[in-house]
């Protein structure tokens, strides 16, 4: 593992999904018109005292909405952590999130404390769920229970949704909690490397460290952070990252919006 320095959220990070080569910057606007557009925030703690967490999901939702209109946005991702604690906050959260005008999915994050049926029966997916978008697999993992402790991926759960998707690469797999120590809140997971690495994986995605909004690498494989939309701490903005899979398989991602 290896930790790279610090990315300015205005610039395109560049790289080759297929093989999930090494990522290198180029100017913003470098991307062609993409196969898929995609954006992914994480950590709105609707219903966290002490903070305008109504403000943050309507902000966040006009942000969005306002990207489709401007460039297309196919999907959306919400990184875990849309509630802060309280089952009864999340039916609110959605509420806000079902305004947004493009398919969009959850992960379960450390404060998303609901069982795994209330879960199902609000989203309509498990916990552990994978779809396709524009020929490219997207993995949504699990790392919190009921209790909100910090869980490792399960491992068979992964596998199963990675090979799912193994003729729709590149993957992109989205887990709220990283594998590796590498911020404060961290742990590590043995074995998510050796899976990852066994498959078209093209990048990770979490939330959770609300300070990160760079890249780690574990091996070859980038691991990208997206700081905050909402709680009482982390990066110096509100945001999310916009992702774009070129038609040449190449990755464009960035932050946005920027200070």
């Amino acid at each position: 593992m290896s930790h790279l320095p610090h990315f300015s959220r205005r610039q395109f990070l560049q790289g080759a999904l297929a093989t999930a080569g090494a990522l290198v910057l180029a100017p913003v606007g470098a991307a062609p018109r993409p196969r898929l557009r995609l954006a992914v925030a994480s950590d709105g703690h609707f219903g966290q005292e002490g903070t305008d967490y109504q403000a943050h999901f309507t902000q966040l939702v006009q942000w969005l909405n306002a990207e489709k209109r401007k460039a297309r946005l196919d999907l959306v991702v919400i990184n875990g952590d849309l509630i802060h604690d309280k089952p009864e906050f999340m039916p609110q959260a959605k509420a806000y999130l079902d305004k947004l005008k493009m398919p969009y999915f959850c992960t379960r994050g450390n404060h998303d404390r609901l069982t795994d049926q209330a879960w199902a029966d609000l989203w309509g997916y498990p916990t552990n769920h994978a779809l396709t978008v524009k020929g490219v697999g997207v993995v949504l993992l699990d790392t919190s229970n009921l209790a909100g402790e910090f869980r490792c991926p399960d491992l068979a759960q992964m596998e199963k949704l990675l090979a799912s998707q193994q003729d729709h690469g590149p993957i992109f797999v989205f887990a709220h909690i990283p594998p590796h120590k590498w911020a404060k809140h961290s742990h590590e997971c043995a074995g998510f490397d050796e899976l990852t690495a066994r498959y078209p994986v093209g990048a990770v995605f979490h939330g959770h460290e609300h300070d990160q909004d760079g890249l780690h690498r574990a091996g070859q494989m980038p691991h990208l952070f997206d700081g905050h939309f909402g709680g009482n701490w982390g990066t110096d903005y509100r945001g999310y990252r916009i992702v774009e899979v070129a038609q040449n398989g190449a990755l464009f991602t960035y932050h946005s919006p920027t200070k």
